[in-house]
């Protein structure tokens, strides 16, 4: 098969009309679109059926805009790019919730007011507790709610576009709040966490692709990583309200947490409705034409000329995909090639689970099981959101813009895995008051850690791995991975962690420091380094199977005849 636009010479006549006949349904609601946004040249759209096109200028403009993604320093992109950042900081701001709930109630267990509504008195502690089964079920009711809304995400998107699934996730969120807010007991509560999951799932994996389909190659890892920061942002909120309602002797000092989640729907449904979509979405459409004008919304002042460079690109890449055979179905993601992408995002993804998350990050239940105070509990959660935020401040200004992502990554699951280590070696005298706030201070450094490596890159890396055809659904299967792997924890972590049950303590950062350490492996033979890779040099590097440690060194020039395999 030819590669679209660089075809030998006997063969360009047939790969133009291979192109017309691919675009030929378009071609009516093109010449409608052109009319209704002022387009008053046939040349503005860039390949509909146009007898007299040049097959050969989307090439030759798809690598002037490939050279220019290449030579556009960070500082630059921030001018022209303003629009599309700001759009992305809005619509990441869905995940704030998620991350908001899912601190919320997985700290709730070791709050006095919760624990005495749905849990029962327990001799041995002194205290009311909930059971390790009903720990693991609420833990896990919105990562199941969330697996399925991340599924369904794959197929919505397709076919609506990013924002209308966004808006309409936005209104069934704030229907589903009410559950959990008067939930009378426990079943009800899981109930309303199953539901708050399905739209929850959604924004976190349309954040990330959003973000990697609306920016230029030197900003996508910051705006797809924004979505990690959102979540601690969300936790840092919930941190600070639950600190300062924990002594509240009422009802209110649990429901107060869950109503202020209305409070985010109310403010982004009106904001996101002008929201551009996004052009990689349009063209996968071919609406180009509509494409063209979203890349104008995303941009401040562009030139004909850069928005046609632009679009041009973004056809190109897809057809070059479309050579590769690339579907968009989920089972595409399992053929080929495909396959292997689709395990690195996994794997990546899954990680940060795997690298301790539910263990070691803000867990105001390990604080206390280790004798901790109440109020130094709460406050090293608090400390533990405002040290996540430090660490991704830190990655950045101080490791993105200079380090790979494959050394940070692999770097930081082998550094997690020792911290966790010498907490689980630590616990042989857990009952010195100092070796209990040891452990806790470790937990603190590994959460910087985390967030320095696998808690930015678990996003970032699945949205900018995955070929663009695919994209979606890749961010979807990586999503969910991690999902499966977050609710096998959570049922084992209660039962690592209660006091009737296993009651482990600090020993289980053995357990979890040897499942980072068989992740840290895994990146070190299987992830390969995507920084300074635009798209289509991407899908080249894996049609030509280039091994993982290659990737970095491996030189192609991605608009040559003899570019694929």
């Amino acid at each position: 098969m030819c590669l679209f636009g660089i075809a030998p010479t006997g063969e360009k006549e047939l790969v133009a009309i291979e192109a017309i006949l691919h675009h030929k349904t378009r071609r009516q609601n093109a010449i409608m679109e052109k009319s209704n946004l002022g387009v008053t040249h046939t040349e503005d759209l860039p390949i509909e059926a146009d007898e007299k096109y040049d097959i050969n200028e989307i090439t030759d403009k798809a690598k002037q805009g490939a050279e220019a993604e290449h030579n556009l320093a960070p500082l630059q992109a921030l001018r022209l790019y303003p629009k599309a950042i700001f759009w992305c900081l809005v619509v990441s701001a869905c995940v704030i919730m998620e991350g908001y709930d899912t601190n919320l109630l997985g700290n709730f267990y070791a709050y006095p007011e919760f624990a005495k509504k749905y849990g029962k008195f327990n001799e041995a502690s002194g205290n009311y507790q909930l059971t390790a089964p009903w720990q693991a079920g609420l833990g896990n009711a919105s990562g199941v709610g969330s697996f399925f809304g991340t599924l369904l995400n794959g197929y919505l998107v397709m076919k609506f576009g990013h924002v209308r699934v966004i808006l309409a996730s936005l209104v069934a969120l704030s229907a589903f709040i009410f559950i959990v807010f008067f939930a009378p007991n426990t079943k009800v509560l899981l109930v309303g966490e199953l539901l708050c999951g399905l739209p929850w799932g959604i924004f976190a994996t349309t954040a990330p692709a959003y973000a990697s389909e609306v920016l230029p190659m030197t900003l996508r890892v910051y705006l797809t990583s924004w979505t990690n920061m959102c979540f601690i942002i969300g936790q840092l909120i919930s941190a600070g309200i639950m600190a300062g309602l924990v002594n509240n002797t009422t009802e209110w000092s649990y429901r107060v947490p869950f109503a202020i989640q209305w409070f985010w729907p109310v403010v982004l449904f009106p904001i996101i409705w002008f929201a551009p979509d996004s052009p990689w979405h349009l063209v996968r459409q071919g609406r180009h034409a509509e494409a063209k004008e979203s890349l104008r919304k995303l941009r401040s002042n562009p030139s004909e000329e850069e928005l046609q460079e632009s679009l041009n690109l973004i056809i190109y890449t897809n057809n070059l995909e479309e050579q590769l055979e690339v579907g968009t179905s989920y089972w595409d993601c399992f053929k080929g090639f495909e396959l292997r992408r689709t395990e690195i995002a996994c794997v990546v993804f899954s990680g940060q689970v795997l690298s301790g998350l539910n263990f070691a990050y803000n867990s105001t239940y390990f604080f206390q099981q280790v004798g901790l105070t109440t109020t130094q509990t709460y406050h090293l959660n608090v400390g533990g959101n405002g040290m996540a935020l430090f660490g991704t401040i830190v990655s950045w200004i101080l490791v993105m813009p200079y380090v790979g992502r494959r050394t940070a990554y692999v770097t930081g699951m082998f550094v997690m895995s020792i911290i966790l280590i010498i907490i689980g070696g630590l616990n042989a005298k857990t009952s010195d008051h100092n070796i209990g706030m040891a452990q806790a201070v470790l937990t603190l450094i590994w959460t910087f850690v985390f967030q320095l490596s696998a808690g930015q890159l678990g996003w970032a890396l699945p949205a900018e791995l995955g070929s663009t055809r695919l994209r979606q659904k890749t961010v979807c299967l990586a999503r969910n991975a991690y999902a499966i792997a977050s609710i096998v924890a959570g049922v084992l972590q209660p039962y690592f962690m209660n006091p009737t049950e296993w009651n482990l303590k600090g020993y289980t950062g053995f357990v979890w420091g040897g499942t980072a350490f068989i992740t840290f492996v895994w990146a070190y033979f299987r992830l390969p380094e995507s920084k300074d890779r635009t798209y289509e040099e991407l899908d080249i590097l894996f049609a030509r199977r280039v091994p993982a440690r290659k990737f970095a060194s491996y030189k192609i020039d991605a608009f040559q005849s003899d570019a694929l395999p």
